[in-house]
């Protein structure tokens, strides 16, 4: 028979669309990124350019590799605890190769498909719910205006000129009106409620926003560089290990490995095909070794991105 384009059952969906609910989607999770992102150049030196050189990058090639929504996200027990303890690029670099070290490992031999086998999905569960309950309560900080770095900057938003409304911070006052925004918008299609938020915030912050080193902006094309803070040395593995590592372990698995995948299949079913326990580990193993190389954060993969993308 032969093949008819005017029915739309008949027609090959397209493998990559690019319209307002695709970008919608992609800005789904700014919140967990960008803040994590920003509090580790800002607070821990990172590289800002090796940084997010690797999560565009991981972005593009995994999303290109498993066909369906991938996230990238930072890795929340090393990023918080990193942040709240200031630690030095050199051990958030050797913490990060550690753990793609590992998560290769796994991957490649097939344990991780017999770590996915035999762990209870109320432990899968349950890590989630921790991770997005300490999620939250740091959002309440940052709204508060009491996280360790607007404590440090002495101000509740360090880069906007308005502190506050009388008595109020006003970031209290920017969340509940974000809060309000995305839930009045949550299935709208014509709106969607990502590009309504973050458009509003930027406007907000090029209105209200103190400016500060704009002048320094440097418009150009520049590429990360190999090891920019140098090797790791054995105290900054020995550090990484014990501190970030080993309690960054078990969230990974369970919720960007285990829960990812079974979320992936829940919400995409056949096209989710790719989003293998193998497959997600060793793309992880892959990302956490550019990051490395080139000065980044530890990135992950997490159920909790991914529906927020979704």
């Amino acid at each position: 028979m032969a093949h008819d384009r005017t029915n739309p059952e008949q027609v090959a969906p397209k493998k990559y669309l690019f319209n307002r609910l695709e970008v919608a989607g992609s800005l789904g999770d700014l919140g967990t990124l960008l803040p994590l992102a920003i509090g580790m150049i800002a607070i821990n030196g990172l590289d800002s350019v090796g940084l997010f050189f690797v999560v565009g990058l991981f972005y593009i090639l995994s999303g290109i590799y498993f066909g369906v929504t991938v996230p990238v996200q930072p890795m929340k027990v090393i990023g918080a605890y990193a942040i709240a303890m200031s630690l030095t690029p050199g051990v958030i670099t050797a913490a990060g190769l550690l753990m793609g070290i590992f998560m290769l490992i796994v991957g490649m031999t097939g344990a991780i498909h017999v770590i996915g086998q035999y762990t209870p999905k109320p432990v899968v569960r349950g890590v989630q719910v921790s991770v997005g309950t300490l999620l939250m309560a740091q959002g309440i900080k940052f709204m508060l205006g009491t996280s360790s770095y607007q404590l440090a900057q002495n101000a509740a938003e360090p880069y906007l000129a308005i502190q506050s409304l009388g008595p109020i911070p006003i970031g209290i006052i920017l969340g509940i009106l974000a809060t309000i925004t995305t839930l009045a918008l949550l299935e709208n299609k014509k709106m969607p409620a990502a590009l309504v938020v973050v458009a509003a915030g930027m406007i907000f912050g090029i209105f209200a926003g103190k400016h500060e080193g704009m002048d320094q902006i440097k418009f150009g094309f520049y590429l990360p560089d190999i090891l920019p803070f140098g090797f790791p040395t054995m105290h900054d593995f020995t550090i990484a290990l014990m501190t970030l590592a080993l309690p960054q372990l078990p969230m990974t698995i369970g919720n960007a490995v285990i829960a990812n995948a079974d979320l992936t299949k829940e919400y995409f079913g056949e096209k989710a095909k790719m989003a293998s326990y193998k497959a997600l580990s060793n793309s992880m193993g892959l990302a956490l070794i550019g990051s490395f190389i080139f000065g980044g954060m530890p990135v992950c993969h997490g159920a909790g991105g991914l529906a927020a993308h979704y």
